[in-house]
């Protein structure tokens, strides 16, 4: 038993070192009275919080428009084909579908210009992908920003 516990120990004091025991890069910079020691890491980690920044300066943002509400049903079948056909039909544009118990709800677009969604509307209405009526909403809808508009 007593050589059990001196394994044991031996083995946790390994064990313990190894994970205390990584290599980390410092600067030192000494000027005048001061000694600023730094750790390499922090630059590092600066610029992964560059990079962050970047991405949500990129990002989609969102203002008053218009989605049309296509669909709300408890059939879960028919909500997945009119979505397809909808992807098929109008691969840029977004569906959105909500669930809401029992309810599945459908909603398409992004639509900034209210004539805009009434043309894909009636389009959608001749289409006959969904038969019953489709309604127009007013929500706060994404718009993806532009590049070369933030440049100049």
């Amino acid at each position: 038993m007593n050589c059990r516990k001196v394994f044991l120990f031996l083995l946790s004091v390994l064990i313990s070192s190894a994970l205390f025991s990584q290599k980390v890069k410092m600067d030192t910079v000494i000027s005048g009275n001061a000694t600023l020691i730094k750790d390499s890491r922090v630059d590092l980690l600066s610029k992964k919080l560059a990079d962050y920044n970047e991405g949500l300066a990129n990002r989609v943002k969102s203002e008053r428009g218009y989605r049309l509400m296509l669909l709300n049903t408890t059939d879960r079948a028919l909500a997945m084909q009119v979505r397809s056909s909808l992807l098929q039909q109008y691969p840029d544009e977004k569906v959105y579908m909500i669930f809401m118990s029992p309810y599945i709800k459908l909603k398409f677009g992004n639509f900034t210009d209210k004539s805009e969604a009434e043309k894909t509307r009636n389009q959608i209405l001749a289409s006959k992908i969904v038969t019953g009526n489709v309604y127009l909403l007013p929500e706060m809808v994404e718009v993806k920003s532009d590049k070369n508009a933030a440049e100049e």
